[in-house]
């Protein structure tokens, strides 16, 4: 099943999806934040998507702190991988924040780290494609770590941390509830992870 042709369509679809499971509650605003947006032109397509149910003890965007209940992971048919967040933002339903990277590594069956390139900033101010708004992409740098493991359908928790080029600072710390990962394979692909065990 096709499930997008762009990066950009790969988002919107994390996005509503986020959207859609993410229950409210208190949090800030986010003002606007100037981005860098660069274009990428390969297509890629959502290969398997993996969401997370707990809560976050740590979410800062900009350096500002919001709350958030659902963290997903999204890996593309061409390596590239997503740490979406949604945004706890009864200003904002469209608010999400997304940790991505390439070349993950495995330490053992039970922890993966994602060295983090950019990140994804999407709000209800971005310009819209079917509908649904269209992340804005800032260069990064940074790491995320998650411990746990898809096939067993138990995550215990997702760190990530990364600056962007404009010295803006994000932070997660999420916590599972213990609610087994729902695991969708959306579309067989090569794996893109590097795992010395296999």
């Amino acid at each position: 099943m096709r499930v997008c042709r762009r990066p950009q369509v790969a988002a919107l679809v994390l996005s509503a999806t986020l959207t859609a499971v993410a229950s409210p509650c208190f949090a800030e605003t986010l003002s606007p934040t100037r981005v860098h947006n660069p274009q990428i032109l390969q297509n890629s397509y959502i290969d398997l998507l993996a969401l997370m149910s707990g809560h976050c003890k740590t979410l800062k965007v900009a350096g500002r702190t919001f709350a958030c209940k659902t963290v997903a992971y999204a890996h593309g048919d061409k390596g590239r991988v997503n740490f979406s967040v949604a945004v706890d933002d009864p200003s904002d339903a469209n608010h999400v924040v997304s940790f991505s990277g390439e070349n993950g590594k495995r330490a053992d069956d039970n922890s993966y780290e994602l060295p983090i390139d950019r990140m994804l900033l999407n709000s209800k101010d971005r310009p819209k494609v079917d509908g649904l708004p269209v992340p804005a992409e800032q260069t990064s740098t940074g790491i995320c770590r998650q411990t746990g493991n898809f096939a067993a359908k138990k995550v215990n928790d997702v760190t990530c941390s990364a600056t962007d080029s404009e010295g803006r600072r994000y932070e997660l710390l999420f916590v599972s509830d213990g609610t087994p990962v729902s695991v969708r394979r959306i579309r067989q692909s090569a794996p893109s992870i590097q795992d010395p065990f296999r």
